[in-house]
């Protein structure tokens, strides 16, 4: 695999002279943006026994110096790092990352120990080695792979590999009866150190693990796994979906509550609105009866005037005293047809019945008349 020689991208950078977007400048811990480009890898990194190695060409380590200073595109830096990778997690991937970028121009060389020299000298994994192989094989900064690496790097394992440094956290590894591995590495002068990260590691995972077994092994039998899969007794198998079928109905029970308190809480809000809102209709009921029916209500008012007006036409008003009094005439007596009494002294004596009628018709008309007349005067 050919290394690039083109110069690196810093993802983060401490300060972006040009202005942003919005006209600011990024300050110290921002992370500035770049452009999305496709130079991810298609394939896993190869191993090393796949690689053909031209040993006509003789090996000359380069120096601390030169790799710092750049080295030819045809010429890369070769840096090792070995490891276990067991549970390959960010702290792994991390240090990789700061090996591939020790120098502008460095092919990364990656030594994952087998599984028979991990158990001796570390202990069990819970990963094994063709599956810890494949984890490395596909991180990015990995250029190749090295399977069944040795425990402690020899000089003939350098020179077969062509390695230049080797890169490891200066923390002494003590192991394999030393009290460090990479003690003759550092005297060498092929030592470059990598930082540690914090808060997590393959020890820390698995005692996680540890910590919550009733938790995973419950969580597993949810999903399918049997107890003998699990190494789990009878007893224990019962326990737990036990424990499963109580924390549903908690569920169950915390959810109820959780809906009960927000419908208590919506019901009130709407109670507290009803409230004020009949308060204010309230308030708008009294104001509008007070100034119909109070004491100086519009309905008082208008039975005063409606008395007024009653009053006045009941009592019409008299005549002023100026005005010259007219006497009435006093009506002339008349006799109903077919009675005893003596006709009007106007009547003659000597006319018909049927005259007398009809005289006696036309006299109450005129009597009708003279009345009428006499009122409309008393009223004006």
């Amino acid at each position: 695999m050919d290394a690039q020689c083109s110069p690196k991208v810093n993802a983060r950078k401490r300060r972006k002279e040009a202005p942003g977007p919005n006209g600011a400048a990024e300050e110290d811990g921002i992370p500035s943006k770049v452009q999305r480009c496709a130079v991810g890898l298609r394939q896993p990194a190869p191993f090393s026994d796949e690689i053909e190695v031209d040993f006509s060409k003789p090996y000359v380590r380069v120096t601390m110096e030169e790799a710092s200073r750049g080295t030819p595109c045809e010429r890369p830096v070769r840096v090792y790092a070995d490891g276990i990778f067991d549970l390959f997690h960010s702290g792994h991937a991390r240090a990789l990352m700061q090996a591939k970028n020790l120098f502008p121009n460095t092919y990364l060389i990656v030594g994952v120990c087998s599984d028979e020299l991990t158990h001796n000298f570390k202990g069990f994994t819970v990963m094994n080695e063709n599956e810890r192989y494949d984890a490395v094989q596909h991180c990015r900064y990995v250029d190749e792979v090295v399977r069944n690496a040795p425990w402690t790097l020899t000089p003939e394992f350098l020179a077969e590999h062509r390695i230049d440094f080797v890169a490891h956290d200066d923390i002494p590894y003590s192991s394999a009866g030393s009290d460090d591995v990479y003690k003759h590495i550092k005297e060498a002068g092929m030592f470059a150190p990598t930082q540690r990260t914090e808060g997590i590691s393959t020890s820390d995972i698995i005692t996680r693990i540890v910590r919550d077994y009733d938790v995973y092994a419950r969580r597993n039998l949810q999903r399918g796994y049997t107890a003998k899969e699990l190494n789990v007794s009878f007893i224990n198998e019962k326990k737990y979906n036990l424990q499963e079928r109580v924390d549903k109905v908690k569920k169950k029970v915390k959810d109820v509550e959780e809906k009960s308190k927000e419908f208590v809480q919506k019901v009130e809000e709407k109670s507290i609105d009803l409230i004020q809102k009949w308060e204010e209709k309230s308030r708008e009921f009294i104001g509008s009866f007070l100034e119909m029916f109070g004491p100086e209500g519009a309905l008082k008012h208008m039975l005063k005037e409606g008395k007024g007006r009653m009053l006045q036409a009941i009592s019409p008003k008299q005549s002023p005293s100026s005005s010259p009094a007219r006497e009435r005439s006093p009506s002339p007596s008349f006799r109903w047809p077919f009675s005893g009494k003596t006709s009007p002294p106007c009547s003659p004596a000597n006319l018909s019945r049927r005259k007398v009628a009809a005289y006696d018709i036309r006299y109450r008309y005129l009597e009708q008349s003279k009345l009428g007349s006499n009122v409309l005067l008393t009223q004006v």
